[in-house]
């Protein structure tokens, strides 16, 4: 096939892959809680809507279809020359009020995102339990080392493949996920992207327990390239953090607070003692109204009504 009718055919393919289907309203997050909640160094699953999300769903079984790295405002990335690295690639004076990701895209490569792309979406953070300020700052400079590199659609395919049964698929189509040189070394996806930043500072996601030659047991890290946007919300080693649009939590209980709307009080003109001594008084009071039956009484009434 000509290059150019190749490259017609792979963007065309591409584009429509990438094509989001219509917003319907179903809108299950609160944004507004998370952007405010969301902290560096979390990660952020995204339920898509697009063609490539549809497929995801069906090789993964799940809903998660994307994921992504928070890392805060422009002036929240505390490493000097991760934030240079950002700034340049950026080409332009980001706003510093707006919340950024890094993240895989079909068609775009890894890029960094402002969050608000995904408000109106069913959203979740895995939120990497108990990793030390530094190893957060590792993260993030590893996934901004990978800005620039290309989206690794083979990789979608391999891992379709490498999920089916080799019962229905024929023993020939073998995956190449774990040749050495598979996908090159400019090109990833979303899930593997985030894999390797975090196994870049030995934190765990899903690793594979072993036991050595001697008996002892040890850790081994999966193969990044078989990570998933669904195995975040999987691993033990995130805290997952949900803001339902629905919430019946009693948050902002002091909204309900009987509050007096007519004005403001003048404390100047409150005695502290005064005030004191009338509460007892009104307490005295309430106590005087109420009605004692002595306990002999009580029993001897209970008597009369048995009989």
């Amino acid at each position: 096939m000509d290059l150019r009718l190749h490259r017609w055919v792979w963007d065309k393919l591409t584009a429509w892959l990438a094509r989001e289907q219509p917003d319907e309203g179903d809108h299950l997050s609160d944004y507004n809680r998370l952007r405010y909640e969301i902290r560096p160094a979390d990660v952020l699953l995204v339920e898509g809507r697009s063609h490539v999300s549809d497929i995801i769903k069906i090789i993964t079984l799940s809903s998660w279809t994307h994921s992504a790295l928070y890392i805060g405002r422009i002036h929240d990335v505390e490493d000097p020359a991760t934030r240079r690295y950002i700034m340049d690639y950026l080409d332009y004076e980001p706003d510093p009020a707006e919340p950024l990701v890094i993240e895989a895209l079909l068609g775009k490569g890894t890029v960094i995102s402002p969050l608000s792309n995904y408000e109106g979406y069913h959203l979740r953070i895995c939120r990497p339990k108990g990793i030390s300020l530094q190893d957060g700052i590792s993260v993030i400079r590893h996934a901004a080392s990978r800005l620039g590199t290309d989206y690794d659609v083979r990789q979608i395919l391999d891992l379709a493949r490498f999920m089916f049964p080799y019962g229905i698929l024929p023993g020939t189509w073998r995956s190449s996920l774990f040749e050495h040189n598979f996908g090159g070394p400019t090109r990833t996806v979303c899930s593997s992207m985030l894999a390797k930043a975090f196994h870049s500072v030995h934190f765990p996601i899903l690793p594979v327990l072993a036991e050595d030659a001697n008996g002892n047991m040890k850790l081994l890290k999966r193969n990044h390239k078989l990570y998933t946007p669904k195995d975040f919300d999987y691993s033990p080693y995130f805290d997952i953090i949900k803001y339902p649009m629905l919430n019946f939590d009693e948050l902002e209980i002091y909204r309900h607070l009987p509050w007096d709307t007519d004005g403001l009080a003048d404390t100047s003109q409150i005695n502290p003692r005064e005030l004191e001594r009338n509460l007892k008084n009104e307490d005295k009071a309430n106590n005087s109204n109420v009605i004692h039956v002595d306990p002999a009484e009580k029993k001897q009434s209970r008597k009369i009504s048995e009989d």
